[in-house]
């Protein structure tokens, strides 16, 4: 009999990972190969990370939540548990974390740039086009977000952070409120957040 270890470290990024970042595709490959082993009793995945893709990070919870169904999956927090990093812990049966693990930052936000000024000023690049319908061009960095584009990026960003409040609430057993009042993209010590 044995207990698996799944590190799982860096930035959290879609598919394939590489140095420095946990792909989700790989994740779950690992994942499931430790899940489906009878002679694994349980699973530790050790995780060293700030975050990053909230889909990927979405998709390596629910395998979490598969392989935990089948054995003990604890999740074990290093230098970071972040954002994605803290959102693959939830999902575990007991959360381990060093005094000093910096944890939490249970937020999430988009980033856009608008880079009109510098194509047309610096490069003396302007930009045309055509679209088939109002939005398809959602998110073009070479002109500012009208206040509509702005609203339903905003209500994406919503709707995912309620999401995972949501998933915090049920996966540590805590009432959504209390999630709510320590949530907002916090950053916790290990010993805080135990706390």
């Amino acid at each position: 009999d044995k207990i698996g270890v799944l590190i799982a470290e860096g930035e959290i990024v879609g598919t394939k990972g590489g140095d420095g970042s946990i792909g989700s595709d790989d994740f779950v490959k690992e994942l499931k190969k430790l899940r489906d082993n009878k002679s694994v009793k349980a699973i530790v995945l050790r995780i060293d990370s700030p975050g990053g893709s909230s889909l990927a990070s979405e998709i390596m919870w629910r395998e979490i939540l598969l392989a935990k169904k089948v054995k003990p999956v604890i999740a074990s927090m290093s230098n970071y548990a972040a954002s994605g990093g803290y959102y693959m812990a939830m999902g575990a049966d007991a959360i381990v974390a060093q005094p000093t693990t910096i944890t939490g930052s249970i937020g999430v936000f988009g980033v856009l740039f608008n880079a009109e000024k510098f194509f047309k000023n610096k490069l003396g690049i302007t930009f045309d086009g055509t679209k088939t319908a109002e939005f398809a061009d959602l998110g073009d960095y070479s002109r500012p977000l009208s206040p509509t584009e702005k609203n339903i990026i905003q209500q994406s960003v919503n709707q995912i952070y309620k999401d995972f409040t949501n998933k915090v609430a049920a996966g540590r057993n805590l009432p959504i409120q209390k999630v709510l009042n320590i949530a907002g993209g916090r950053v916790w010590s290990g010993s805080d957040a135990l706390r």
